[in-house]
């Protein structure tokens, strides 16, 4: 009877590592939970309606796979089948390295918390080629850290917590046969190896592919959800070196899916062209739910917006009944603005396509005789905008250095401190330099103020005090600089003979829940202005990668040319349409609904008048036109054929006709 507790005691002393790593990685687990607590608090409003059991579970599936890869080192550290490792340097080693990693994965999904509001994911490998050229960086992680000083304190809990409670393995040397305790922790390595492989992939079938970011959809409703299943260091780790574009095969005949959609715009206008000016607004987070005039049916009508300049500018305007950005991200709306290259998967110009050959409104125009310039406050390089513009036809870039330079104007006094020159005296130099510039020519210009860390300049703070959302003193910020642009702009010869083309790069904070959904986070203004052309509404769906075709067709270009969206003036509104990507999701609007899409089944399909996304028509079947019959199967139909256009022509270098 006494030998038998003894046999335990030392089984016990010779997998002593194997437990102590077992307990561990429970605490390993606590963290991740921990940190999705924190991300669904933070950002309550986003999640609030929809949580589910699935969401806890899918969360378990990810949480497992991120923890499993972000602590192999530590797997093999402790079970490495060498007794001569067994000492406290080495298990101090060890604890070491354990709360190191899982601590700074709890940084990263708490960092992600604080982000999420601004791209509606979970950040992926591509953040560090999409900041490497910013030298502000640590200055933005600082007032970030003040502005979620709780997270800090969270973390600081968390580490010590890590520390306080993880296991070291207590082995009574005397008691062990030093070969038997190597042959013991070897067996163990070999016995976890395979459960570290199956919850990496996300399970133990043979048929299981490895999990990625758009496995999170099987777990939720809605593709905003998915942020929630997920984890940052899962989605970071798992999008590193990804071949980003795969080509389906939705089509076998490439004539039947250029019949069903084709980018390659053939114009038939008998027009000779008309070289009017092209001047293209790209505001910084300049969403649609800031501006009054496009949202008179909100709130019964109670709704007064932040943007009385552009309002009015709004009232002399072509603008459109639905709007949309093409992506979540400044680097989203450069190329779908200026080239008409939407945003499907990851960033075009954090790719390898980012090295295919390029048209865009700058390079077709130039080849018609107009001089191009593209203007960004902030330093050279900052975001790849100067690149970017390079290599789409500009031929001349104007940003902070070049402001400073001019002695008309404030120079480096007129820095925010963070990013770039402050809206209002950085569009004032837009306007005078386009008044020497000749004509005809095409610009854009990428505003800054209304970005994090939500500041204005000082003599402007009692003007524009806070208000609901820090951001909406910053839209009203900017929105003043434009309408004093507008001013300026319009006592030059120039002006008369100008297209305004007005749009965001994404949109920002919410207030307001049909902005929230997974469609109202894409929801910009496009607003065209041609000085003496009378102001419509016109019924129709537009988005950024419309504004290419849009402005040839006003032109009367005549040659063919290459771009993923339609010209609104001359589409029919039944054939206008937008998409966009989130978390593995495709959203497609047209024909009155919104079609979601994992690359192989419908998800699901809304009434696009269902402004909160309540109704899954799915559900009951209900998505048929007035005549009664199903739009799905048109809806799929197309939708495919824009996912392959786009997928072959990256991966083929064919983004020109």
């Amino acid at each position: 009877m006494t030998k038998y507790p003894k046999r335990l005691k030392l089984l016990h002393a010779y997998i002593a590592p194997l437990l102590a790593l077992l307990l561990n990685q429970l605490l390993a687990y606590v963290v991740y939970f921990i940190a999705r607590i924190a991300y669904l608090l933070d950002n309550w409003s986003y999640f609030s309606e929809s949580l589910s059991w699935e969401i806890w579970q899918g969360g378990l599936v990810f949480d497992t796979s991120a923890i499993l890869v972000t602590n192999i080192p530590y797997i093999v550290l402790m079970l490495f089948p060498l007794h001569w490792k067994e000492c406290k340097v080495w298990h101090l080693v060890c604890k070491w390295e354990f709360v190191i990693i899982n601590t700074l994965a709890l940084v990263l999904n708490l960092c992600d918390a604080a982000y999420f509001p601004y791209t509606m994911r979970r950040t992926t490998a591509t953040v560090f080629d999409e900041f490497q050229n910013e030298g502000n960086i640590g200055g933005v992680f600082f007032i970030e850290a003040l502005r979620h000083w709780y997270f800090v304190v969270l973390t600081v809990i968390v580490a010590y917590g890590l520390w306080k409670l993880y296991i070291t393995p207590k082995l009574e040397a005397n008691k062990l046969s030093w070969w038997r305790y190597d042959l013991v922790t070897l067996a163990s390595l070999a016995a976890v190896a395979p459960f570290v492989v199956a919850g990496i992939r996300g399970g133990f079938a043979t048929a299981v592919r490895p999990i990625t970011i758009s496995n999170a959809n099987q777990y939720v409703n809605r593709p905003t959800d998915a942020a929630l299943v997920l984890n940052t260091p899962f989605s970071i780790y798992r999008t590193i070196g990804l071949n980003v574009f795969v080509v389906p095969d939705y089509y076998k005949d490439g004539d039947e899916m250029a019949q069903v959609y084709s980018p390659v715009h053939v114009p038939n206008d008998t027009i000779p062209m008309t070289k009017k000016n092209v001047v293209v607004l790209i505001v910084e987070s300049f969403g649609r739910e800031y501006i009054g005039a496009l949202n008179k049916t909100l709130e019964n009508g109670r709704y007064r917006g932040y943007t009385p300049c552009v309002d009015s500018l709004i009232a002399k305007s072509i603008t459109f009944t639905h709007s949309y950005c093409n992506g979540r991200k400044s680097i989203d709306g450069m190329p779908s603005i200026l080239s008409s290259i939407p945003m499907f998967v990851e960033p075009f110009f954090l790719t390898p396509a980012s090295m295919n050959h390029v048209d865009g409104i700058a390079s077709l125009l130039a080849g018609e005789g107009y001089q191009t310039a593209f203007f960004h406050g902030a330093q050279r390089g900052s975001m790849g905008f100067q690149a970017f513009a390079r290599s789409t036809g500009f031929q001349e870039y104007y940003g902070r250095e070049d402001y400073d330079a001019d002695e008309r104007f404030g120079g480096d006094d007129d820095f925010d401190g963070m990013w770039a020159i402050w809206d209002e005296p950085f569009l004032q130099y837009y306007a005078t330099k386009m008044s020497e510039m000749k004509e005809p020519f095409m610009t854009a210009v990428f505003t800054a103020s209304s970005h994090h860390p939500f500041a204005i300049p000082e003599k402007c703070q009692k003007r524009f005090p806070e208000e609901n959302l820090e951001i909406h003193k910053c839209i009203r910020y900017t929105d003043m600089a434009i309408g004093k642009f507008f001013e300026t702009a319009s006592r030059e010869p120039w002006f008369k003979n100008t297209i305004f083309v007005l749009t965001s790069d994404h949109t920002n904070m919410s207030d307001h829940p049909e902005y929230q959904t997974d469609l109202g986070g894409f929801c910009s203004p496009i607003i065209v202005y041609e000085p003496g052309r009378e102001a419509e509404v016109l019924d129709k769906i537009a988005q950024q990668i419309d504004i290419l075709p849009t402005v040839m067709g006003m032109l009367h270009y005549q040659k063919t040319y290459f771009g993923f969206g339609t010209d609104l003036l001359n589409t029919p509104a039944e054939d206008t349409w937008a998409v966009n990507y989130m978390g593995g999701i495709y959203q497609y609007v047209k024909h009155g609904h919104v079609l979601q899409f994992d690359g192989q089944n419908t998800r699901s399909i809304y009434a696009l008048s269902d402004s909160l996304m309540q109704h899954n028509l799915m559900e009951d079947g209900r998505w048929k036109t007035e005549d009664g019959k199903t739009i799905l199967p048109q809806m799929e139909r197309e939708l495919k054929a824009i996912i392959q256009q786009y997928m072959e022509r990256m991966t083929q270098d064919r983004l020109q006709p």
